[in-house]
Order: C-alpha cells, then sequence, then structure tokens
C-alpha cells in the first residue's frame, strides 16, 4: 500500500492525499497552525482510523460468531491538550444494536481492542525512516 500526499497550492497547508486506487481524500490542518480547516487534520484521520478499526472489528467477530449485530456505534473525543508532554487521551464510547445478551456486549467490547490500530497504538514500536525521494 502506497499513500501519496502533495501541497495542493505554494501557500497553504491543504495537501491531496492519493490512496492507489481509492478516491482522493484531502488533508488540512487547523487554523491555529495556520490552516483553513477546510478537511480533515491528520489528528482526526488517526483519531477516525482507530473508530473504524474497532467497528469493523467489533463486526467482524459478530458475523464469525453469528450474533444478531445489526449495527455498530462509534463515538471517538479525544483531548490532545497534553499532547506535547506525550500524553493523546482518545476516550471511545461504542453502540451496538441488535444485541441483547450482556456477556456478547461485553465480549465484543473487548474484542475491540484487539483491532489492529488499537494494538498498533498501544502495544508497538513504530519505527519511521523519512528520507529524500530521488
Amino acid at each position: 500500500m502506497t499513500i501519496v500526499v502533495t501541497s495542493m497550492d505554494r501557500h497553504g497547508l491543504r495537501h491531496r492525499a492519493e490512496i492507489e486506487s481509492f478516491e482522493d481524500i484531502v488533508v488540512d490542518a487547523p487554523e491555529i497552525v495556520g490552516g483553513e480547516e477546510s478537511a480533515p487534520d491528520p489528528h482526526d484521520y488517526l483519531d477516525l482510523a482507530l473508530g473504524a478499526c474497532k467497528a469493523i472489528t467489533a463486526r467482524m467477530y459478530a458475523r464469525r460468531k453469528e450474533w444478531p449485530l445489526e449495527k455498530v456505534g462509534v463515538t471517538v473525543t479525544r483531548d490532545d491538550s497534553q499532547e506535547r508532554h506525550g500524553i493523546y487521551r482518545v476516550d471511545i464510547k461504542m453502540t451496538f444494536e441488535g444485541i441483547e445478551d450482556e456477556e456478547q456486549l461485553a465480549r465484543l467490547l473487548e474484542i475491540t481492542d484487539r483491532c489492529p490500530i488499537h494494538r498498533l497504538l498501544t502495544t508497538s514500536e513504530v519505527q519511521i525512516t523519512t528520507a529524500m525521494d530521488s
């Protein structure tokens, strides 16, 4: 998977992200750092990835168990006020429609903490190499 991010103009912070065969998405920065807030910022996409991964994981698990899960709702709220001090807090509220069994609901909630993005953010050592493209 290759993602290409390209500036959209000379002066702004708006960028276009190309992700293989998918429709391009746009990323901008908050006004406080000079962006126009015309699109989600990188933090938004990180939080979105976590919420979506949890929802998909719950659906996959319920499907495999043949549980009557009809709909998953995920609300992601972040507190990045301490990010400069190494603390990035994300609170997630989940709803599962179609299941009334308390044990199944508890299991679904538990299994969402095993989604790949949650695990990547909480248990992995992420190694990033940045270089000039020649």
